[in-house]
């Protein structure tokens, strides 16, 4: 909490609220004399125009206590509300350029409950720091030594009532700050199940899982408020435990305070004047305790926001970035990649070089690192060791605006936000204008079912709920081929399109007079989709099995035939210039690298058909 007040809080408004809460204070400890003064020397001696007098001071400094109440009050609300939205803002520009393995790490429902319900955490108490925090033990002190300046003997009467305050307080604070700990991480788990259930609610009706979701989330709900109703009902126990010994000192106050008037010891006013400083003394203490209660789970969130604003991104800005160069190339140079905690790398010694113009395709069974690799190229997470270079430069000498002005990417997950078609495309190019949003979308095969639902102003539902798999696709792939750029990444981005329309999508863009100079990286599993690519990658199990082209790959990447056969029918094979025989027969003479072809996995009729 302190490290976010110094960071956050500006020093002079900030003691500007501490300046006229402590005139607030002085102002109301003065009331109780004024009232003891008009009862011993106004109403006991019939002096009204000193009554008259000292009421009007009375009512003076009633007024100046109460503009200063005002005026700390804005400071409080105006500096708590401030800390917020600025809290708010750099957590949420840490969390959108965090990379991708801190993100991970941390979990989108996490990340939200952090950003809403810790941050109003805070900021309800540092307004409450700056009024009540410190107008509290102000109170309290102020008022112990103006009740001892009236009367020395009943001063003892705090000294058992204030050690009963402390116990009694020290005893729920110990049994309720654990569980507000506790809150924060099961406001978590109801964040994440509620999330998942909204995400996945098209999933959840179709497998008829309704009563399982409904179940739990109603765990997760009970376990919240279970946990709630013991904090607050603990809680909500120290006010009227605090009320009866507030209520006992008063007596005893009386009490004592009456034999003093007895025997001439003290004046009636000043026993009125000596209640009332017990009331603030008490009160004090009340809402001193209940600040407290506040601020462990305050300091509980604080400590949860300090975690994500301190974390240190694993992928770095460099200290001196230097500009890439003209000559488009992009390289890898024995890049390997491990996910930390790993034991063993998901990427290993990936070596190609693809020039300007030229089509890589990477294809590889499910795991086997396609979309890390693409993620290494767009700098989402680093190398772990050797290099990628664009124009003859290191990925990670080059700052990000940089390296993401150059590369537009399509990941394997279409993403649309809510919004048009409109503003979907302006993602990719803001100031794209109304020929180049067409142009994108009939080279992405789009065009069609956007000009019959509605055009470029057509709606768009949160997460693209209103378009099919592939129309989700297509406009994503729209959005990445309208930004100039230098190379385009596309994750497995034809899977939901049928076979002629991703042979007509791939034939547009290398047609294209935008795109045909730019170097394209297209992952994919199906064979016709990367078959006319210029260099074909071929990854299993991490590792960079076979490098080169459709044909030459046909003859001599025991993989790649494997992952033919599997797709591929005898006739296409045959129209391809492909024979079962000598692929079996090169598998013979290559020992058969000892791995079960997929074709036999799936069985001999198992392909899939062109």
């Amino acid at each position: 909490m302190l490290k976010l007040a110094r960071t956050y809080l500006q020093f002079w408004p900030t003691l500007g609220a501490i300046f006229f809460l402590l005139v607030q204070v002085i102002l109301n400890l003065m009331l109780p004399n004024i009232t003891a003064s008009i009862i011993n020397n106004g109403i006991a001696k019939s002096n009204m125009a000193y009554i008259w007098q000292m009421g009007a001071v009375m009512l003076i400094v009633a007024l100046i206590s109460w503009a200063a109440a005002v005026v700390n009050v804005y400071f409080a609300s105006t500096q708590s509300q401030r800390l917020g939205k600025l809290l708010r803002n750099d957590l949420f520009h840490k969390t959108i350029f965090m990379d991708d393995a801190n993100f991970q790490k941390f979990g989108d429902a996490t990340l939200i409950t952090r950003t809403t319900d810790d941050i109003n955490q805070i900021t309800n108490v540092t307004q409450t720091m700056l009024r009540m925090m410190l107008q509290s033990p102000l109170t309290l002190i102020g008022a112990i030594f103006m009740a001892w300046t009236l009367d020395h003997n009943l001063i003892l009467i705090f000294v058992v009532a204030i050690p009963l305050l402390a116990l009694t307080a020290w005893i729920n604070m110990s049994i309720a700050i654990p569980r507000f700990r506790q809150m924060q991480s099961k406001i978590d788990a109801i964040n994440l199940v509620f999330q998942q259930g909204l995400t996945g609610v098209r999933v959840i009706r179709a497998f008829n899982r309704d009563p399982y979701e409904i179940e739990k989330f109603d765990g997760a709900n009970q376990d919240l408020t279970r946990t709630s109703r013991f904090v607050l009902t603990t809680v909500a126990m120290l006010s009227p435990i605090m009320t009866v010994i507030l209520s006992l000192a008063n007596i005893a106050i009386v009490w004592f305070g009456a034999h003093l008037i007895g025997r001439g010891l003290m004046g009636m006013g000043n026993l009125v004047a000596f209640l009332t400083y017990a009331t603030q003394i008490l009160l004090s203490f009340m809402q001193l305790t209940g600040v407290m209660v506040q601020i462990p789970r305050a300091q509980v969130a604080a400590q949860r926001v300090n975690q994500v604003l301190d974390t240190e991104d694993i992928v770095k800005a460099p200290e001196n970035p230097v500009a890439a160069g003209n000559k488009l190339a992009l390289t890898f140079n024995r890049a390997s990649y491990r996910f930390p905690g790993a034991e063993r790398d998901a990427v290993s010694d990936i070596h190609a070089e693809i020039q300007a113009g030229q089509t890589l395709a990477i294809i590889g069974g499910t795991g086997s690192g396609k979309s890390t690799l693409l993620n290494l190229i767009a700098r989402l997470i680093d190398v772990s060791t050797g290099k990628i270079s664009l124009n003859g430069v290191d990925l990670r000498q080059l700052s990000s605006d940089e390296l993401h002005s150059k590369i537009s990417l399509t990941q394997q997950k279409a993403v649309l936000f809510s919004g048009t078609v409109r503003s979907n495309l302006q993602f990719g190019k803001t100031t794209a204008s109304e020929e180049e949003m067409w142009e994108a979308l009939e080279i992405a095969q789009a065009a069609d079912f956007v000009r019959e639902q509605g055009g470029l102003d057509m709606q768009v539902e949160q997460n693209g709920n209103n378009f099919s798999g592939g129309q989700k696709q297509r406009l994503s792939i729209a959005r990445t081929l309208i930004k100039d750029a230098e190379v385009y990444l596309f994750d497995d981005s034809f899977s939901a399109l049928d076979f002629a329309t991703d042979a007509k999508l791939r034939a547009a863009i290398n047609h294209s007079a935008k795109h045909q100079p730019a170097i394209k990286v297209i992952v994919a599993q199906r064979i016709a989709t990367v078959m006319n690519a210029d260099q074909i990658l071929v990854l299993e199990n991490g590792q960079q099995v076979a490098l080169g082209s459709h044909a030459e790959l046909a003859k001599t990447s025991p993989e790649y035939q494997d992952i033919m056969r599997s797709q591929l029918s005898d006739d296409d094979l045959a129209n391809l210039g492909v024979s079962l025989k000598a692929i079996s027969a090169d598998r013979s003479e290559k020992g058969g690298n000892g791995r079960e072809p997929v074709s036999r996995a799936l069985g001999e009729k198992g392909g899939v058909v062109l």
